[in-house]
């Protein structure tokens, strides 16, 4: 899509940033970020147009790179604090934890304006992996689920790629703008 459409509400806010520069599972928090347009997290392993993500690079190293940012809701995390799984920002890799948005009940497309002047687009879910079990066993499947129709819910946040650059920070509003309808509902990316 070219220009972010639609109408801004309010929703959450930035609880944490996380970044780091080596494919490591984990990511360090920050007190701020940067988001480069087209790119991701300035200084970020996964800053770039095509994939960094090594198991998608090892199929395919001119994919376009749709998981540029990784959201998280700090939401599912209290809920994991619920069984046994004490988890802080960054510790499963999320660039921007949440507070106070529904991130797996966006759209496929939805804008999410972050701090002054930073914006993302939501690509789609990120899908657990077993990454998840090396860092606490039993952590992948405690962030899936099934719906009451046995569809598999993936609860580990959200991929999107940067539209405005700019910095985002512990306390920044977020603002969500839908795309037109027909909405999409979010798959893994």
């Amino acid at each position: 899509m070219g220009a972010i459409e639609g109408k801004d509400r309010m929703s959450g806010f930035v609880e944490a940033v996380s970044q780091r520069s080596t494919h490591r599972f984990s990511k360090q928090p920050r007190m701020w970020i940067r988001l480069l347009s087209g790119l991701g997290v300035e200084g970020d392993a996964h800053l770039g147009t095509t994939v960094k993500h090594r198991s998608r690079v090892a199929r395919d190293p001119t994919q376009p790179n749709l998981r540029q940012v990784h959201l998280l809701h700090r939401e599912l995390l209290e809920v994991l604090e619920t069984q046994g799984f004490v988890i802080g920002p960054g510790d499963i890799g999320e660039n921007i934890l949440t507070r106070g948005v529904d991130l797996l009940g966006l759209p496929t497309g939805t804008v999410l304006r972050i701090g002054a002047t930073a914006a993302v687009r939501v690509t789609g879910l990120r899908n657990p992996c077993v990454q998840l079990d090396r860092f606490r066993p039993g952590l992948m499947a405690a962030t899936l689920g099934r719906d009451e129709a046995g569809n598999l819910i993936r609860k580990a946040g959200v991929m999107a790629v940067v539209v405005a650059d700019g910095e985002v920070s512990p306390g920044d509003p977020i603002r969500i703008t839908l795309p037109p309808e027909p909405h999409r509902r979010l798959i893994p990316v």
